[in-house]
């Protein structure tokens, strides 16, 4: 056994240290009070506290705010928030195991075709809401349904072909994700009055975020992320490489399915209520991996952590930069991770040289 494979064995050779773990719920609690603080309306950060902790039970903190204020942080800033910390955290999770257990640094949440799925059935609901009732609700619904779809043909083509290498894996994915962009351009091009609004989505927003979303990702964000952290050392086992993993006695192909499964599933819930947003996968991982260390131990809670206090910030760059107006928050994500990609990209054929 390789030296590597048997640090990725014994739990304590790698452990997330208390001022990392400290630092990145910091990050959260920060991102949590600025996020509320700033808007139209500026509200301190004191009265902002005060208000979080008079909802907290025994605590027995009074807000002092007005009836106005209190109803703009508890329900238009804080489910904005919130959701945002969640869908942060998912994506950057999701991001994280795609990476590990497909050996590639720059595997993203969207690889196996979940944007392009998402973006079919959320554009095909667009085009027939004139035919369909409550067309407006099935948005959600049908982003989740089409992302982890795609994700679905993608597995079952790639094991279909024979193929039980990462690289079929992969390639069905683009091959997947080619041919739903196809008929999505097709539609788009036949229902021209409905790009703006396609548009707007795919661009990703948590503008019209409420209570009820927060409700729905949290089942999802809950059961990916207990799976996925269950999976964190066995992430490190996979990183050496799959012969290493066999001989261990892990059951690659399985362990593999269910790992796909739950970042594909978090994923989807992600892409349900916020749209397509890029890069946060391989900026947080990354990021993480660069100044905590390399351990799937370390690289998953800080990445659920630090993931969603990046995307709270980042919406709150959409929100501030063109004030009044909003930027939406795949452009911000967009502009800061393609420099990260390229960086990433350079480094990652650097190394393989």
């Amino acid at each position: 056994m390789t030296s590597a494979a048997a640090t990725a064995v014994h739990p304590q050779a790698v452990r997330l240290r208390v001022p990392w773990l400290a630092a990145g719920i910091a990050a959260v609690l920060v991102a949590l009070v600025i996020g509320v603080m700033i808007g139209p309306v500026g509200i301190p950060a004191g009265s902002v506290i005060r208000e979080l902790l008079s909802h907290v039970p025994f605590l027995g903190v009074r807000s002092h705010l007005s009836a106005q204020n209190a109803a703009i942080i508890t329900e238009l800033r804080l489910p904005r928030v919130v959701l945002a910390l969640l869908v942060g955290a998912m994506l950057s999770m999701a991001g994280a195991s795609y990476q590990g257990v497909f050996r590639n640094p720059l595997a993203d949440p969207y690889l196996l075709g979940a944007a392009a799925g998402a973006g079919l059935t959320v554009t095909l609901v667009i085009v027939l809401r004139s035919t369909v009732p409550e067309g407006d609700q099935l948005v959600p619904i049908a982003a989740f349904v089409g992302a982890l779809g795609a994700v679905t043909f993608s597995y079952v083509i790639g094991r279909s072909t024979g193929g039980r290498s990462i690289v079929t894996l992969v390639l069905a994915g683009v091959a997947i994700t080619s041919f739903l962009t196809a008929i999505q351009a097709y539609l788009l091009q036949q229902n021209s009055d409905t790009l703006r609004e396609v548009y707007t989505w795919i661009l990703g927003r948590l503008t019209t975020a409420t209570w009820s979303d927060v409700l729905l990702v949290l089942p999802y964000f809950a059961v990916s992320t207990v799976v996925l952290m269950f999976h964190r050392r066995v992430l490190d086992v996979f990183a050496v490489g799959e012969q290493e993993a066999s001989t261990l006695g892990i059951p690659v192909a399985r362990t593999r399915l269910v790992i796909v499964i739950a970042a594909s599933l978090a994923t989807a819930a992600a892409v349900a209520v916020s749209g397509l947003i890029g890069f946060v996968g391989i900026i947080v991982p990354h990021a993480v991996r660069l100044v905590a260390g390399a351990s799937y131990r370390v690289i998953l809670p800080l990445s659920i952590l630090f993931g969603g206090a990046f995307l709270v910030f980042a919406d709150l760059a959409g929100r501030t930069v063109i004030s009044p107006s909003e930027l939406p928050i795949g452009v911000i994500t967009a502009f800061l991770g393609a420099p990260f990609f390229i960086i990433v990209l350079r480094t990652s054929l650097r190394g393989a040289r």
